[in-house]
């Protein structure tokens, strides 16, 4: 077991998005501490938790490492309005104007990340949340779905997403919360280096094989994720702590993470 660790940003470069990172100061969560993944509802972390990743609209759980949940470039379902009403020209539309919809995430609509006036108007609303997690106690933040150009029909390009990446990144860092990547394990190299992150949250990497991807460029600081929805969940689950349970913190949960007092909650830790 390590101990909670004082990570120096130290990588300065300037990126497309003519952002650039800075050194910077973040605490990162112990390596191979137990950890919960509670996106579907808080509730008190198992006993001897030492890191739990909760959305931003959630209160911290106290006397632990907490990282905060943001969509960071597509919507949530019930914010939907918001951006249409305040932000609309943001959303990603198809060659007929209409909003593109991505048949995997049905209730989401991406964000249209191509233009740099596009970018900063993202980032001026998801740097306000990340604001919000630093001042509610968060010590780390989650921006999920930084893929989506893999699921946009080419309408979007990886480097767009990785400038986005860069400005919420950079202001993480500003607030001293260390920021992860969070999907596009094959990329992991490249977007650490457009980025600045400074940990993974690998969903499902085992059953993907790609964990190693992952490790070979955040070392110790990687949070796995596998689900019970996957076929042979429980041998995927032993498979990945037989590999990597002595060095890396990883769990089994039930899909939507749904809290204890649900007959679907599932949790278990190695």
């Amino acid at each position: 077991m390590h101990l909670p660790a004082l990570v120096l940003i130290a990588t300065i470069a300037t990126v497309k998005a003519g952002v650039t990172l800075e050194k910077r100061a973040v605490t990162l969560f112990t390596p191979n501490g137990k950890f919960d993944y509670q996106l579907g509802g808080a509730y008190t972390p198992p006993s001897g938790t030492v890191t739990v990743v909760r959305d931003r609209t959630a209160a911290v759980a106290p006397n632990l490492y907490n990282i905060c949940y943001i969509n960071a470039f597509q919507t949530q379902p019930n914010e939907n309005d918001f951006w249409k009403t305040n932000h609309d020209e943001v959303l990603l539309r198809n060659s007929t104007g209409q909003y593109f919809i991505d048949p995997g995430w049905p209730d989401e609509i991406q964000f249209n990340t191509t233009t740099a006036q596009n970018r900063n108007t993202i980032a001026g609303v998801l740097n306000g949340w990340i604001d919000e997690c630093a001042t509610n106690g968060f010590k780390g933040i989650e921006p999920d779905n930084l893929d989506t150009f893999t699921r946009s029909d080419n309408l979007l390009t990886k480097e767009n997403n990785f400038a986005l990446a860069a400005l919420i990144a950079t202001h993480a860092h500003n607030a001293n919360l260390a920021i992860a990547q969070k999907n596009l394990a094959e990329f992991s190299s490249e977007a650490k280096a457009a980025a600045g992150f400074d940990f993974t949250v690998a969903e499902e990497c085992q059953a993907e094989t790609e964990c190693e991807e992952y490790t070979a460029v955040y070392g110790d600081f990687v949070l796995e994720i596998e689900y019970t929805d996957r076929d042979d969940p429980e041998e995927i689950f032993q498979d990945a702590c037989a590999a990597r349970g002595t060095e890396y913190s990883i769990i089994l949960r039930d899909r939507f993470l749904v809290t204890p007092s649900e007959p679907d909650y599932h949790y278990e830790e190695c």
